[in-house]
């Protein structure tokens, strides 16, 4: 790996993902909905892929991370949008509106470019690898296989438990999500870890560890897990049991309560 030309592959794609972020908060203050930048949030990493691939030049290696990297964040770009359609603007935008007005929302877009840049530097080095692929890639691919079916077999469950009527004020507690509160967010770190292992192969590659440990620390204690169980405690009556029996995270059997 050419250390120099990755850093500068890092800079060239944090002010490529700037710009874009910017653009998109023009369109969508014209819009007037800013919750956008959620369905962004996926198709981002596979633009940032695809991008680096084009920079750093094709290897088999790049293209695989490419590959995955791209389905990873169209299905979950595509699963946000779905989730959102017809619904009104997230009440977090509003409120941010409400309390910190137009330049406090692009903040938001600002930092979520950051972030994005920064989680997906396992991704940026990984294409600068020229070394065949070998045994580490290919349990790369296991992992990541076993974090995109959490994440999104457990988005379709949830989703087909949302769409039946006689769900209405239950909780979901069955497939994934009775030996996991949350398959869809361990899935997802999960499939960060995978794709961190296909940069190991460089001590560079070695110090984008922090991506997946940002990614699975915000999911599991961040904006992810915490805030929405706080809003679940307060609308189903019987969260407060299936937390009780059901992991927070990594997935297990269900405890036995009284």
């Amino acid at each position: 790996m050419n250390a120099g030309a990755f850093g500068l592959n890092v800079l060239l794609t944090a002010v490529f993902v700037l710009v874009l972020v910017s653009a998109l908060f023009t369109a969508a203050r014209s819009r007037g909905r800013y919750d956008v930048i959620d369905v962004f949030w996926g198709v981002g990493f596979a633009i940032i892929s695809v991008v680096t691939l084009l920079i750093a030049g094709p290897t088999s290696r790049g293209l695989l991370v490419a590959l995955l990297t791209v389905v990873w964040g169209v299905r979950l770009g595509w699963h946000i949008h779905a989730r959102n359609r017809g619904k009104d603007e997230d009440p977090r935008y509003v409120a941010i509106l409400k309390r910190r007005g137009v330049l406090g929302m692009y903040r938001v877009y600002v930092t979520q470019a950051v972030v994005m840049v920064l989680v997906s530097l396992p991704v940026q080095a990984a294409s600068y690898l020229t070394a065949p692929l070998g045994l580490l890639d290919y349990l790369a691919v296991l992992v990541w296989v076993v974090g995109f079916a959490f994440e999104s077999v457990g988005d379709w469950q949830l989703s087909k438990f949302r769409a039946d009527p006689a769900s209405k004020g239950q909780v979901m507690d069955r497939g994934l999500w009775r030996y996991t509160r949350h398959p869809n967010y361990f899935g997802d770190a999960v499939v960060w870890w995978g794709l961190f292992l296909f940069a190991t192969h460089h001590w560079v590659g070695l110090l984008t560890v922090v991506a997946p440990i940002a990614m699975t620390f915000t999911l599991a204690n961040g904006t992810g897990k915490p805030l929405l169980e706080k809003d679940m405690a307060k609308r189903r009556p019987g969260y407060a049991e299936y937390v009780e029996r059901t992991s927070g995270f990594v997935p297990w059997p269900p405890r036995k309560t009284a």
